[in-house]
């Protein structure tokens, strides 16, 4: 995805929005008590893919706009996978699916933050609070002086997972979101305040 379009938002431990279209319903309850983190691989383009069209609908990217977004500088993404005795599949019997992916890109002074998704059956079992302090770590061992994002001012679960992580609001971006016609709040956490917090308070 090229720099001058909106970024994808990014989508915390509750959904925006409700449609599970696309998803398997061979798991009515999922457990999820931690998750290994690895580098997003091309191997795993359809199921982010399928991901994005579940979580942001209209807003999704494409297969060329993440293979453009990849391939760009100063990027680098991960996804999340279930682990743990008692980590429950989506699919079932056979290897566990990616189950949620984050991005960053650092452009040698401030990171920002292009996306991070979570599957619906996930949410509220601390993915994507893992995905984003991945992000802030990583950021924090290229010494970037801040971490920048935007954020739809409705979506309440993602705002309050950014706050606790001592995001502050700085902005307000019109229309920011597209074709949804959204509204975002531009969103910076200082690096360089020695009092920044280091993961999610407590």
């Amino acid at each position: 995805m090229t720099t001058e379009q909106p970024t994808t938002e990014p989508v915390a431990d509750g959904p925006e929005r409700p449609a599970q279209e696309g998803l398997p319903r061979t798991v009515q309850r999922v457990y999820a008590p931690s998750c290994r983190l690895r580098p997003l691989a091309s191997a795993d383009f359809d199921r982010v893919l399928q991901l994005e069209r579940v979580l942001f609908g209209a807003g999704a990217w494409t297969y060329g706009m993440l293979a453009d977004e990849l391939a760009a500088l100063g990027r680098w993404y991960v996804v999340a996978e279930p682990a743990g005795p008692d980590a429950v599949a989506v699919y079932g019997v056979g290897p566990k699916p990616v189950v949620g992916y984050a991005g960053l890109w650092f452009d040698g002074d401030v990171a920002q933050v292009m996306t991070i998704g979570v599957d619906p059956h996930y949410q509220r079992h601390g993915v994507g609070r893992a995905l984003m302090e991945a992000l802030v770590e990583r950021a924090r061992k290229l010494r970037a002086e801040a971490v920048l994002l935007e954020v739809r001012v409705d979506n309440e679960p993602a705002l309050a997972l950014y706050e606790r992580h001592g995001f502050e609001r700085i902005g307000l971006r019109k229309r920011y979101y597209q074709p949804e016609d959204k509204d975002a709040y531009t969103m910076r956490l200082d690096l360089r305040d020695p009092h920044a917090r280091r993961g999610a308070a407590s």
